[in-house]
């Protein structure tokens, strides 16, 4: 594929690539004789202008001894059909995210759901795979905070089977208790300022992305405008909504009504 700008993606991918070849101890010149490809090819992927094919980070793990090291990473950062285009950078900066803030009102926040409920949810073994990939966060050395509300409603409605249902309830009533993560339940009402759900990734250095949902698909958003507005408004949510031992007796009492 010819050279072309660099994504937020690419770049990702790329730094991956040198990281692991600097590990392993090769130059640009030895991992391409071992591929084989030209030094200026490995060059490109690394600096971000180039989208290499996924037969290519195989062979880049393969060449390095990476196990599917390279092969992941092209799964949750280049492949297209994985994230659709209004989403795909919201995963990346996710997964680097000091803080994760959240309102949700149709579903379990992603990176709580439980496996079954997401098998209920999407339908394509790959997208599966990509939301679990995406719950690694929660495993890194130094998690980030998450803030997340839940409408009530989320845990009304029906995703699986009722056994889904309690599962993710007692999944969620585990991570409440988490000491990185403040969950509360939003009871039906009108909040001023939030249409719909919303997710927010707040970066060490302070950089933010905001993903809005919208009837089509969503937005994704750099503007400081729309982030003030959703953080003020997101503040007002967290004062009106159940508090912290509310919310776990109210998620108590979900469980109970599923079982």
């Amino acid at each position: 594929m010819p050279s072309r700008m660099p994504t937020r993606q690419t770049i990702a991918f790329g730094e991956e690539l040198a990281r692991l070849r600097e590990d392993a101890g090769l130059s640009r010149l030895e991992l391409a004789k071992r591929i084989p490809v030209t030094r200026s090819y490995i060059g490109q992927v690394e600096n971000g202008t180039t989208r290499c094919r996924r037969e290519f980070a195989t062979q880049l793990d393969k060449a390095m001894d990476s196990g599917t090291t390279m092969a992941d990473a092209w799964d949750d950062l280049l492949k297209n059909s994985r994230y659709p285009p209004w989403f795909a950078d919201y995963p990346l900066a996710e997964g680097t995210a000091s803080l994760l803030r959240a309102y949700e009102t149709m579903f379990v926040y992603g990176l709580f759901q439980t496996e079954a409920y997401i098998r209920a949810l999407l339908l394509d073994d790959a997208d599966v795979e990509a939301r679990l990939r995406r719950q690694a966060v929660l495993e890194r050395e130094n998690p980030p905070m998450l803030r997340i509300v839940l409408a009530e409603n989320v845990l009304w409605t029906c995703m699986g089977s009722p056994e889904v249902m309690v599962e993710q309830c007692e999944h969620l009533l585990t991570v409440s208790q988490w000491r990185n993560v403040t969950l509360q339940i939003a009871p039906t009402g009108f909040y001023r300022g939030l249409n719909g759900s919303f997710n927010l990734a707040t970066q060490a250095d302070g950089q933010e992305l905001l993903h809005m949902t919208t009837t089509r698909g969503g937005v994704t958003s750099t503007d400081r405008e729309d982030i003030l507005h959703v953080v003020g408004a997101f503040s007002a949510l967290q004062a009106s909504a159940l508090s912290l031992h509310d919310s776990r007796e109210f998620l108590r009492k979900a469980v109970a009504r599923w079982s």
